[in-house]
Order: C-alpha cells, then structure tokens, then sequence
C-alpha cells in the first residue's frame, strides 16, 4: 500500500510587502535586529525567501520599512491638539513612547538620517514650526533642534529600558543606588550632582523628555 504523501503547508492569503513589514516588526518586538532573518521571516510568513524578496530588496530596505510603518502610525496617533505647540507636544511624545515600545526603532532612525522614516518626522515638525510662525530662516534650524532632540532623547530612553529588561534591573532600586552613589561625590567637585541626587532617584522620563520639547518651544517664541 503506497504511503500518503505530505501536502505541503499552503498560505491562503496573497503575500503583500504589508504583511512582511507586519512580521518583520513582529520578529523586531520580540528579538531585535538579530532576530530579524529572511529564514525567520520565511518560517513567519509559510513561504519561501525568493517570494519575499520580490517585494523587498534587502533586511536594510525592510528595518526602513517596518520603522516607517511604526512612525507613520506614531504621527497618526500624535495628531491632535488645537495649536501647533501641543501638536508638537503630542508627537514628540507619541514618537517617545513608540521608540520605547520599539527599541530597534531608534537606532534604525539613527543610522538612516536622510530615509522616509526620519523625513517624515521631519515634514510634521516643520510643518508646525511654520504654523507657530517661525521666520523662514530660523525654520530649519528649529525643525532639526526638535528632530535631535526627539530622536536622540527617545532612542536614549528605549536603549536604557532595553538594557534593564535584558538586565533584568529594577528601576527604583537601580535608581536608588545611583542617587546614593551620587551624593557621596566629592562636595567641590560635583555640587550640583549632589545637589540632584533626590530628584534623580524619582524622576520620570516622560515628564523629563516633555520639559526638553517645551523648553526648546520656549526658546523658539523667543
């Protein structure tokens, strides 16, 4: 009696380069940039690595990919407020919390400073830095003080996280030490150190990262 043969695993879905940026940022989540293979990929999407390159060129067109798919939908999110100021304020920290849910994001971003994800940012920040009435020459230098800003304290942020769940440290006993360990510094050397000692055991990233955007608005109204 001959052996029944295998039917191979079949995708009934059409293979789109949406669905392989939807699992490319589900394997980013979970593992990282390393985790991020076209073998994982191929296994995720039930199909071979040929299919998948007909709709990408390469991983680095991918991360490019999946990171302006998450942007694109942190600006989406951090549209709202009635004056540019707090549209400002509601993107930036909606992109804060976005790298902080997706650590790789950040230091995709930092790599690719001239990709669609970063020139996206960069139109909304501008467009509402010409709303607030900027003059035309200060426009670029206030675009891209908000774009470092946002991009290098957000990436910080999500690299720290990263490391303390990796760590598996816990924040307020971390940040404790650290406090204890600041006020013991040398009195001449380090007075205002000492001086934050207290604030830096409680702070909170988020309200940290809002008084930057607001101090750099501030500066900008002159």
């Amino acid at each position: 009696m001959p052996k029944p043969t295998r039917t191979p695993v079949r995708r009934e879905d059409s293979l789109t380069r949406e669905r392989i940026i939807e699992a490319a940022t589900a394997l980013l989540d979970a593992s990282g940039e390393a985790g991020l293979t076209f073998r994982a990929l191929s296994e995720r999407l039930a199909t071979g690595a040929g299919a998948i390159y007909w709709h990408v060129k390469d991983k680095q067109d991918l991360l490019s990919a999946a990171s302006d798919a998450v942007v694109a939908a942190a600006l989406e999110n951090g549209a709202s407020g009635k004056t540019p100021e707090s549209r400002i304020r509601a993107m930036a920290l909606g992109l804060f919390d976005t790298m902080d849910e997706h650590p790789w994001v950040g230091a995709v971003l930092a790599r690719a400073p001239g990709d669609m994800p970063t020139v996206r940012i960069f139109e909304r920040i501008g467009q509402q830095v010409t709303a607030l009435g900027v003059p035309s020459k200060a426009r670029w230098g206030s675009a891209n003080a908000l774009l470092s800003y946002i991009l290098g304290v957000g990436g910080q942020n999500a690299a720290n996280r990263h490391y303390a769940v990796a760590h598996e440290l816990d924040r307020e006993a971390f940040l404790g030490g650290m406090a204890e360990a600041w006020e013991q510094l040398d009195a001449d050397t380090f007075p205002f150190a000492r001086s934050v000692a207290g604030q830096l055991a409680t702070h909170d990233d988020r309200a940290d990262f809002l008084a930057g955007i607001d101090l750099i608005l501030k500066g900008m109204r002159g």
